[in-house]
């Protein structure tokens, strides 16, 4: 860890009394080979003398400003009729009072749910190999394993929400989640806790079993690969589909007008990033897929009528 690399260098200071700002000079002045986002990780790691905590707090204060700060335009977006050229379902604007049910509930479970899982990752995530020193991995490195944790977390959120469309495990846990049939950002984490830990494990899950068997992973990776997935996750339940929207750049991308669908027709659309599972396995939602089936059942009755 950070404070076994560095710490002799920091060995004259009073930590008792120190400042965070006094650490960051004295990590800088000794370790002039970390770049300044690694200087601040040291520091920080230094300064609070206690890494599961240390963890914790920066994990839980990262969440919170990552997802209420990325649904925040788009509850100004809502207020602002220019953008509803591009909203999907602009006949159904959230309301105030709705947003605010919302996100008391989000925060609650935040709280409640998340929270506590929070503290226990720290401690997991080391036993299984994680490292959370300096100096970070190369940026190759960590492009590589955050895309295969979008192919790979893809592919269980498929299979698991997909299952929690069949009868009572949507009765009893999924149908919270769809209470909004045009979603909004906020939305993205409004969900039963069930919910919120099974889907939970393929975001944190999926990583602590990559570093498990592959040793190598880093926590600002990790970090890397949380913000990113929020961002898409908000994104997808925004209701806005904008030309410089991901999706028109990479057609397999999945995208808000994907799972807008999903949530207005409550059944297909079940990936979470990706188009392909859905493609493959034939649980497109909308007209136009609705479309294709009908089509392709009707040259089948064809076909047997000609035999």
């Amino acid at each position: 860890m950070a404070s076994q690399l560095i710490n002799s260098t920091i060995s004259g200071l009073n930590s008792s009394s120190a400042t965070l700002t006094d650490v960051f000079g004295e990590v800088s002045k000794y370790n002039v080979q970390l770049n300044i986002a690694e200087r601040l990780w040291a520091s920080w790691y230094l300064w609070m003398q206690n890494d599961v905590l240390a963890t914790g707090l920066m994990s839980f204060i990262m969440h919170e400003v990552v997802y209420f700060g990325r649904s925040a335009p788009f509850m100004l977006m809502d207020c602002i009729p220019f953008f509803k050229k591009w909203k999907l379902q602009n006949q159904k604007i959230p309301t105030w009072k709705e947003q605010w049910d919302c996100a008391v509930l989000v925060l609650i479970s935040h709280f409640t749910v998340e929270l506590p899982q929070i503290w226990f990752f720290h401690p997991l995530a080391t036993y299984f190999g994680m490292d959370f020193g300096v100096p970070f991995p190369p940026l190759w490195k960590m492009a590589m394993q955050i895309a295969v944790f979008f192919v790979l977390e893809d592919a269980w959120h498929y299979w698991f929400h997909r299952a929690l469309h069949i009868g009572p495990l949507y009765r009893n846990i999924h149908k919270l989640h769809h209470t909004y049939s045009a979603p909004f950002g906020l939305a993205a984490e409004y969900a039963s806790p069930i919910e919120a830990m099974l889907l939970g494990f393929g975001i944190v899950g999926i990583p602590i079993v990559w570093v498990s068997v592959t040793g190598e992973l880093h926590l600002i990776t990790m970090y890397l690969w949380i913000v990113l997935r929020l961002f898409q996750a908000i994104d997808a339940h925004s209701g806005y589909d904008f030309p410089w929207s991901l999706r028109h750049f990479m057609p397999f991308w999945a995208g808000a007008d994907h799972h807008d669908l999903h949530h207005e027709r409550f059944i297909g659309n079940y990936a979470s990033s990706f188009r392909w599972w859905d493609y493959c396995l034939d649980t497109e939602a909308g007209e136009e897929a609705s479309k294709k089936r009908r089509e392709k059942k009707m040259a089948e009755i064809r076909a047997k009528k000609a035999q």
